[in-house]
C-alpha cells in the first residue's frame, strides 16, 4: 500500500483526470482515421490493439498499442510530477478503469492489457519491462494474445515484490484481477482449445 500524503481533493482530481485520459478510445479513433471502419463491428468488437490487427493493418494495431499504453503512462507520470507517488497509483488505476469503462462508449471498453503495461512501465519501469517480456515470451511460444496477457497479469505482482516494489503489489493485484475478469470469454475458449492465435480473424 502506498502512503497517502496528498489531500483528498488532489487525489480526487487526479482520479477524474486519469479516468478521462484512460477513456480515450484510441483503437476506435485510429481505425476511423485510417478508413478501416467501425472497430466495434470488426472481429470481437473489442477496442484494443489485438482486434485492430484483425483489420489487417499492422500499422494501425501498433499505433493503438502504443497509444493505449502511452495514455496509462502519461496519466501516471503527470500525477507523480504534479502531486506525488500516491497520486501516481491513483492515476494508474483510474486510467486503467477509463480504458475498461469509457464514458464515451457507454462504458463498453477494452480489456486493458496495453494500458495495464503502460502504467507499470511508468510506475516502476523494471516491473513494467519484466511484465512486457513475460507477454512477449508467451506470445512467441504460444502465439495466443489472450494467454500472453493473462501470463503478464499473473506475473506482475510477484515481479513487483521480487524487484523491491512491494508498495505496488495491491494495486497490481486489483488491475490483474480485472484483466482476468475481462478475459472471461477468452479463458473459456482457452480451456476449450478454440482460442484464435495472433493474426487470426475469429473473435
Amino acid at each position: 500500500m502506498p502512503v497517502f500524503e496528498a489531500s483528498a481533493l488532489a487525489l480526487l482530481v487526479t482520479a477524474v483526470l486519469g479516468y478521462l485520459i484512460g477513456s480515450i478510445p484510441f483503437g476506435v479513433l485510429v481505425t476511423k482515421a485510417m478508413g478501416l471502419g467501425d472497430l466495434r463491428k470488426i472481429g470481437s468488437g473489442n477496442i484494443g490493439a489485438t482486434n485492430v490487427l484483425r483489420t489487417g493493418n499492422k500499422a494501425a494495431a501498433l499505433a493503438t498499442l502504443i497509444l493505449d499504453g502511452g495514455k496509462g503512462a502519461v496519466a501516471v507520470l503527470v500525477a507523480r510530477a504534479c502531486v506525488g507517488p500516491d497520486a501516481a497509483q491513483v492515476a494508474a488505476l483510474a486510467s486503467f478503469l477509463g480504458h475498461l469503462y469509457p464514458v464515451w462508449l457507454n462504458f463498453k471498453g477494452g480489456k486493458g492489457v496495453a494500458t495495464f503495461l503502460g502504467t507499470l512501465l511508468a510506475l516502476a519501469w523494471p516491473v513494467g519491462l519484466a511484465a512486457c517480456l513475460t507477454w512477449l515470451a508467451t506470445a512467441i511460444v504460444t502465439r495466443i494474445s489472450s494467454l500472453s496477457a493473462l501470463a503478464a497479469a499473473a506475473a506482475a505482482a510477484p515481479l513487483a515484490w521480487a524487484l523491491g516494489h512491494g508498495d505496488l503489489v495491491l494495486l497490481i493485484l486489483v488491475m490483474a484481477a480485472l484483466v482476468f475478469w475481462r478475459h472471461g470469454a477468452n479463458i473459456a475458449r482457452l480451456r476449450a482449445g478454440t482460442e484464435p492465435r495472433i493474426g487470426g480473424t475469429k473473435p
